[in-house]
């Protein structure tokens, strides 16, 4: 299966090069793990953010710096009580069927993220009913959220507008908010139109010539995106090789990235990012519900090794990276390998005489590094009286597993970015209570102190006294070593120097945005 995979991607980039014969520009880009939906209120992994964020516009976007920009709405004014949020929309926003964007169209989509209860809705679905968001005029929405919740507009940008009138018109008998549709096609106001999609292979964009956001102005617009799907490294070097590489993935090994920056016309990109790579600890199972164990096993890891060697980034001392610097700890230290010590901590555990302590780590499969990771894993904690069974799993089994404690493995390498520009993003969503269930809250945390905390943070408006919150929040869940805080990771793109305009965004694939690139092979 791997082996046509790559052959198949290699077939579809042979057949269409960067610089095609019509002289439009494309571009081709590996993604790693299929694109399981395109539905703008059902995505939340990467590959899903990388295709929405082309496709669809939100209220608000993001920039490199983390601020929240206009992007369908290109004003708003929030009330003295914190609760009413008055957006007015641009004039000449169109989908790309030419229909002009109202505020009805965001109602529309706002309402069928609180109704359909999957992707971004948790972060909605007890701020905001339905009856709540309203049009006051065609170019004006009004949201009146139900309690204070001040990073509000942080998570505007996931409010990814869905033609209403298209999708009311095309949905078959029974699909009442156009899921079956939109699981297959794009009705947005985004750069990019959805030209194929073949699931388990590849994704074709084709440029919105007309759309509203504009193209930059030095070099030419990339006029079609190519996501080619494929774990293997093989088919990822030979798409440079043959020059028809536009980007890769960050999740290449480093082999594959040496390789490459050898092949004239490519270089490697890098980027400090807030994004972090954990392991899980599922907080609710045996024996890894225990602190000792949970802190044995964070003393276990050869940091140094994981970082430098096998997995280049940066230290993450906790759970939040140091992109949030108002919001981590002064005093926070970075975590230290030392066996000794685990071994004196695992001896404080209720498990320690019943020797060897089984676990099971579980990684993406066919990522050459994250298996190198759990090899490591497993020899230091055998060393000192673990038994870990490593247990490789796709991406969308990991998913599946994680909706239970009961499933959930005992430890899973994960990384986790913020998918809003807010420690708000990392705290609650991997370990607020009500977040639970997902790939992103494998560690199952279920502590009623921290949940207080969030939802104080969550209501405090003076962001000063937010960030003493966040940073309470951080110590909290550092003392009972909830997650293994590996690495800052280090974003790395092999890259065409044909392609301009790559920074990173502290928002999940908001880099991937193809209407800020431009191609200049002059």
């Amino acid at each position: 299966m791997k082996q046509l995979l790559g052959a198949s991607a290699l077939a579809l980039a042979a057949a269409l090069p960067a610089q095609a014969q019509d002289d439009k520009v494309a571009v081709t880009v590996n993604a790693v793990q299929i694109f399981g939906t395109i539905d703008p209120a059902k995505i939340n992994d990467y590959t899903e953010y990388m295709a929405a964020v082309n496709l669809y516009d939100g209220l608000t976007t993001v920039d490199g710096s983390g601020a929240v920009v206009p992007q369908l709405a290109e004003s708003w004014e929030i009330s003295e009580d914190s609760l009413t949020y008055t957006f007015k929309l641009k004039t000449d926003a169109t989908f790309q069927d030419g229909s002009p964007v109202t505020a009805g169209d965001v109602v529309y989509s706002l309402r069928r993220i609180l109704a359909l209860n999957e992707g971004p809705s948790y972060l909605f679905k007890d701020l905001v009913t339905e009856e709540a968001v309203k049009a006051l005029d065609d170019q004006t929405v009004e949201v009146t959220l139900s309690k204070v919740y001040a990073p509000f507009i942080s998570v505007t940008p996931l409010v990814l507008v869905v033609n209403q009138d298209a999708v009311e018109a095309e949905a078959g008998e029974g699909d009442a908010w156009g899921e079956q549709l939109l699981a297959e096609a794009g009705y947005g106001a985004g750069p990019y139109t959805l030209q194929s999609w073949d699931r388990g292979a590849q994704m074709i964009l084709s440029r919105y010539a007309d759309y509203h956001g504009g193209f930059p102005e030095a070099g030419r617009p990339i006029d079609e995106l190519r996501f080619v799907v494929t774990r293997d490294e093989a088919t990822v070097r030979a798409l440079a090789q043959r020059g028809e590489l536009g980007i890769s993935s960050q999740y290449q090994s480093t082999e594959t990235y040496d390789g490459i920056a050898a092949v004239e016309g490519y270089e490697i990109l890098t980027a400090p990012t807030a994004t972090g790579l954990y392991i899980k600890l599922n907080n609710q199972k045996a024996p890894t519900d225990d602190v000792h164990v949970r802190r044995a096993i964070a003393m276990a890891m050869d940091y140094a090794t994981i970082r430098e060697v096998i997995y280049p980034g940066a230290p993450l001392k906790g759970p939040l990276a140091d992109a949030f610097e108002a919001a981590v700890p002064t005093d926070a230290t970075a975590p230290e390998f030392d066996l000794a010590a685990a071994q004196a901590e695992l001896a404080k555990s209720p498990y320690a005489g019943q020797r060897p302590i089984e676990l099971v780590h579980t990684y993406v499969s066919k990522t050459a590094f994250e298996e190198e990771i759990a090899l490591l894993f497993k020899a230091t904690l055998d060393s000192i009286g673990f038994d870990v069974t490593i247990q490789p799993e796709p991406w969308n089994r990991i998913t599946e597993l994680a909706t239970s404690v009961e499933t959930t493995p005992h430890a899973t390498q994960v990384f986790y970015g913020p998918t809003y520009p807010s420690p708000d993003s990392v705290f609650y969503v991997q370990y607020a209570s009500d977040a639970a269930g997902t790939w992103s809250s494998m560690d199952w945390v279920d502590d009623p102190a921290i949940d207080e905390m969030i939802a104080a943070s969550r209501a405090e408006t003076d962001t000063e006294a937010r960030n003493g919150i966040y940073q309470d929040i951080y110590r909290k869940l550092v003392e009972d070593q909830r997650s293994v805080w590996l690495l800052t990771q280090e974003r790395r793109h092999a890259v065409s120097t044909c392609l301009e305009g790559f920074e990173w965004v502290p928002m999940q694939s908001w880099e991937f945005d193809f209407s800020r690139y431009s191609w200049n092979c002059s």
